[in-house]
This record gives structure tokens, C-alpha cells and sequence, in this order.
């Protein structure tokens, strides 16, 4: 890079920690300003907040090698992190979370299960899970961000000039790594300072710098493409069609895609689970816990997916831009790093990197605010300190967030690469704690003791692919979720159910639809207060269906479109507006009032 490219970037890092030092004093009042911006945030920036910290650097280094490898097939590979989740925010999950009323997703199991031993045990459960999960994805950061900064700043060259002959090797043969932790030390000072506050507020910003990045790729990738580079595709990359066997695929690096159609099953499968069960015990449960009622709930949910489209048409101009012009690629994980090295114009490149370095900083802040709050709010304050003031549990907040860093760092150096992280987190770990998370919302038998079991014997099981690396994840996923299931509805039913009172609190706050007939029957709510309150099933899916329409549509739409692929453009916009409109109906005029 040149010398305007660095400067653009040391610039945007000044203004980054400078905005931390400015929301500190906010961030400190109390844990609700911390970790909740004391829920006088408005949804539009929660909703940014939100999309962009799905964003992230190494979650687009993986969508582009994707789709380098697969072309547009790969698009089914992104259901099995529920990429569709938005259209179960906006329809009604949104609504079900906000009513919760509580400061964490763990927090919220003493509303479904109580204050009891069996509700305690579930929090913790759920707090060791989000911990754990986190600390994954924050180790799944580090291996991106590595590779990703690695191209750029040569610390090889660098170590010349060192004295010392450890430096010298440090820097040489331990170039990604080190420039990682350089970069997530920055990152956690800011969140350390400022809280949910400085989070969102530079989310905003990122969101700016990145769909401005987003659409300059865009446009270069369009602009270059011309049809001879267009034929040069492998055969059917703009297809969505699935195969059920990729036999090219078998003895090589890509032979875990060997069996296509048994993987799309199973990704789609896991998919829709996940996105049932609820936001995932991530940063996004607490976007709508921040929300500052029911209505603004549902809007982050519908706004959440619309700032995400403009990553889409990144990341095929990327791809495309690497199967058209770049040659002998050995690393698909390094793709993106070397078209924006290699093909953007000086100072541009500056912009650009400082968007994508905007995306992973939102997503590691996000993601280490929400766990630094699992571990004070669900373990700290649950076990040691209850009887600790403000103060005391904001600096304790500030102690948690660097342990749950360390842990994160420790994860990515065990790791070889970003896939191998990622789907052990996604289709193992992911399998062994996603049949808890759907019985707690729907299934009015579920109990404390049954989530602990299911919860914490599911990532038990997920240590399965780890323990054999070579068995499938349509073998895995299975085996993990009905070791799960098994656990969970056994250790329900052969244990107290819920306190009566407590299901009946929780069914006329939240509201949920589903297996809740008993307690609904003992709720004794009056006609016109159901029908005010209550959610309709039938609309909630339909719903449901429309949003997951509109932004399957939304997100190939500008991806066809970059590959001059005009008629498959034009009818997926097509359809993505014929279910926007059915949705103003449906959904928009439905929304509570406030």
C-alpha cells in the first residue's frame, strides 16, 4: 500500500478509539447504559448496529473463497448460519425478545424457567454456551484479520530492522498473528471504554464507510467484467441449481462438498432451526433487548438484512474480479486481501481497507460487549457479586471483556484456517445447542433442568468432529441434534415442570405461539386482550415466508447484476418488490403502535 493508504487508515483508528474516549463517561453510569445504551437508542442506528456487526472482515473472506469454489451454488452453504434471520426478527421474534425485558439473553431463562435451582442452572448453561460461542467467533476473527492485514503490512520487511534476533523471527514467521493481536488490542480498548454506546455509534459510521467500499468494489468489478472474462467462468457458476454429487471435488482440498445435495439439506435444515430458536447468543439478542419497545423491535428486524445487501454485491465482484484476473491462487481464503491490494486505485485502496477494517472491528466489538455481559451479568453477579454497586460491576465488565480477548486469541491460534473454525462452530457446536434454544419458545414442558441437559450434553457431543476430523457434517449434524433432543425433552419430562405461575407471567408478556395450550387456557386474559397481544401464527409464518423472500431476492439481485447477468437481476429484483409490497400489508400495518 502507499503512503495515503496508510494514512486513511491511521486516521480512521484515531477517530474509532476518540469515540470511545467520548461515550465513556455514558457508558459508565450504570450495566444498562453499558450494555443496553439505556434503551434510548433509536432502531435505526440499532438496526445498522445490527447488520453491520454481521459484516464482518472474515465472514466476507469466507463468502468470497465460497464462491470461488462453488460460484453461485455456495449461496445455499450461507443458510447454515441462518443468513435469512432478518424475516423471523421482523415478523415476530423481535416482538417476543423486547417483551422479555431483561439485559441478556442468559438473564432471560429466570423469565421463561425462574429464579429456582432449575432456572439457574439453565442461565448458567446458556451463559457458558454465549461465552463459548463468542470466544469461537472472536478466535474465527483472528484467523481472518490475520490474513487479511498480512497482505498489506509486510512485517517480514520489517523485521530487518529489528535488533533482536526473537523479534526478527516473531515478526517473519509469525506475521498474521502477530498484526492480529495488534489490531483486536485497538478494538478492545475502544470497547472497554465505551460500552454499547461507542458500539453502535461507530457502527453507524462503519455502515457508511462500508456500503461507499461496498459499492465502489461493485461498480470496478461491473465496469472490468467484459464477455470474453465472462466466459473464461467455470460452467454453471451463475446457477443456483443443486447437485447432489460433485465428483470433480473428490481427492482434493474442496472433497467436503463432494455430497452437495445431502449438505444443502442439512444446512437449510439448521438453518431454519436456528432462526426459530430465536437470535442467536450473540450480539443481535441484544440489539432488541436495547430497542425501546415492541414496534422499534420489529423494525430493527426488518432493517437489519437491508444494509447487508450491498456485502453481496462485494463479495461476487471480488470473486469475480479473482477468477477473471487473478492466476494460481493457493490460499481462496486470502482472494479478497489480494483483488483489493492488487486492483484498486491508490488513496482508494486506503478507503476501502479502512471500510473492511470497519467491519471487523463492529463485529468484534459487538460480539465481545454481549459476552463481557454473559460473564458479569449471568456469572459474576449470579455467584459472587450481587451485592456489588454500579461502579464495581462496570470495572468488573472492563476485566471481562479482556479475559473473554484472551480466550478468543487462544481459540484462533489452535486453529489452521477460517473454515475449519467456522464449521466447527456452525454445524457442531451449532447442532448441539440449537433443539434447546427452539423447545424454550414453543413448548410450554420445557424446564430448567431439560435446557442444562440438552444444552450443555449437545456441546458435549459437538466435540464429536473434533475428536474425528474427517466425519461429514451431514453425519455430524444428526447425530449431535438428536443426542440433543433426546437430552432435552428426557431431562423435561423426567423433572418438575415450570412453576404455574411463572409460565403464565411469561405467556402474557411474551406472547409466544406454539405448544403453550395449558397455560394459555390458565392465563384467563379477556377476548379483547388476546386479540390486542396475542400473535397470529398463521401471519406471523406468512410473514415469515415473504421476508425470507425478499431477502433471498435482495441479496442476489445486485450479485447477478455485477456478473452482467441482467435477466436473472431482473426477476429476482422483481420478486424481491412483489414481496416487499405483500409485506406493507401483511406485516407493516400490523405492528403495534408503540
Amino acid at each position: 500500500m502507499a503512503f495515503i493508504d496508510y494514512t486513511v487508515v491511521f486516521i480512521y483508528f484515531t477517530v474509532m478509539i476518540g469515540l470511545g474516549f467520548y461515550y465513556k463517561k455514558q457508558a459508565s453510569r450504570d450495566l444498562n447504559s453499558y450494555f443496553l445504551g439505556g434503551k434510548r437508542l433509536s432502531w435505526l442506528p440499532l438496526a445498522m448496529s445490527g447488520s453491520v456487526s454481521n459484516f464482518d472482515i472474515t465472514g466476507t473472506m469466507w463468502i468470497v473463497s465460497i464462491l470461488f469454489v462453488l460460484g453461485m451454488k455456495s449461496m445455499w452453504h450461507h443458510w447454515m448460519w441462518g443468513f435469512l434471520m432478518g424475516a423471523f426478527f421482523l415478523s415476530y421474534m423481535g416482538k417476543w425478545v423486547r417483551r422479555s425485558n431483561v439485559m441478556t439473553a442468559a438473564e432471560w431463562m429466570r423469565t421463561r424457567f425462574g429464579d429456582n435451582p432449575a432456572g439457574k442452572v439453565a442461565r448458567t448453561a446458556y451463559a457458558v454456551m454465549a461465552i463459548l460461542t463468542q470466544a469461537s467467533f472472536l478466535g474465527y476473527a483472528f484467523q481472518g484479520i490475520g490474513k487479511f492485514a498480512s497482505v498489506y503490512i509486510p512485517l517480514d520487511s520489517l523485521a530487518e530492522h529489528v535488533g533482536s534476533p526473537w523479534l526478527q523471527r516473531l515478526f517473519t514467521d509469525y506475521q498474521a498473528d502477530v498484526l492480529a493481536v495488534m489490531i483486536i488490542g485497538i478494538t478492545t480498548l475502544y470497547v472497554i471504554l465505551g460500552g454499547l454506546y461507542s458500539v453502535v455509534v461507530t457502527d453507524v459510521i462503519q455502515t457508511i464507510i462500508l456500503t461507499l467500499a461496498s459499492v465502489f468494489i461493485a461498480f470496478t468489478a461491473w465496469t472490468r467484467l467484459t464477455p470474453a472474462a465472462l466466459k473464461s467462468l467455470p460452467d454453471g457458476f451463475a446457477s443456483l441449481r443443486v447437485p447432489w454429487r460433485i465428483p470433480e471435488f473428490s481427492g482434493t482440498e474442496n472433497a467436503s462438498f463432494e455430497w452437495f445435495g445431502a449438505l444443502v439439506i442439512v444446512w437449510v435444515l439448521k438453518g431454519l432451526l436456528m432462526n426459530a430458536g430465536g437470535p442467536a447468543q450473540m450480539y443481535d439478542f441484544q440489539r432488541f433487548l436495547a430497542a425501546k419497545n415492541d414496534r422499534d423491535a420489529a423494525k430493527i428486524g426488518a432493517a437489519w438484512s437491508v444494509f447487508l445487501v450491498v456485502r453481496w454485491a462485494m463479495a461476487m465482484g471480488i470473486a469475480l474480479i479473482a477468477l477473471t484476473g487473478i492466476a494460481g491462487v493457493q490460499d481462496s481464503e486470502k482472494v479478497m486481501p489480494l483483488v483489493l491490494r492488487d486492483f484498486l486505485p491508490l488513496g482508494v485502496r486506503g478507503i476501502v481497507i479502512a471500510g473492511l477494517l470497519a467491519a471487523f472491528m463492529s463485529t468484534f466489538s459487538s460480539t465481545v460487549n454481549s459476552g463481557a455481559s454473559f460473564i458479569v451479568r449471568d456469572i459474576w453477579q449470579q455467584f459472587f457479586g450481587s451485592k456489588a454497586g454500579d461502579k464495581q460491576a462496570v470495572r468488573f465488565s472492563q476485566i471481562a471483556t479482556v479475559l473473554l480477548v484472551l480466550l478468543g486469541l487462544f481459540i484462533g491460534m489452535q486453529s489452521r484456517s477460517i473454515a475449519q473454525i467456522w464449521e466447527w462452530m456452525m454445524m457442531a457446536l451449532g447442532a448441539g445447542v440449537i433443539i434447546p434454544n427452539v423447545l424454550r419458545w414453543y413448548w410450554w414442558r420445557m424446564n430448567g433442568w431439560g435446557y442444562a441437559y440438552g444444552t450443555l450434553g449437545g456441546m458435549l457431543l459437538s466435540l464429536i468432529s473434533l475428536f474425528f476430523p474427517g466425519m461429514p457434517q451431514y453425519v455430524v449434524f444428526p447425530l449431535v441434534v438428536t443426542g440433543s433432543l433426546l437430552m432435552s425433552v428426557g431431562g423435561s419430562f423426567f423433572t418438575q415442570p415450570v412453576d404455574e405461575r411463572i409460565l403464565i407471567d411469561f405467556y402474557r408478556t411474551v406472547r409466544p405461539f406454539g405448544f403453550w395450550k395449558p397455560v394459555k387456557l390458565k392465563a384467563g386474559l379477556s377476548l379483547r386482550d388476546a386479540r390486542k397481544k396475542s400473535e397470529k401464527p398463521l401471519r406471523a409464518i406468512c410473514n415469515v415466508l415473504l421476508g425470507m423472500t425478499a431477502i433471498a431476492a435482495g441479496y442476489l439481485f445486485p450479485m447477478y447484476l455485477v456478473g452482467h447477468w441482467y435477466l436473472r437481476a431482473a426477476i429476482c429484483f422483481t420478486i424481491m418488490l412483489g414481496a416487499v409490497t405483500a409485506l406493507r400489508n401483511t406485516w407493516y400495518k400490523t405492528l403495534p403502535k408503540s
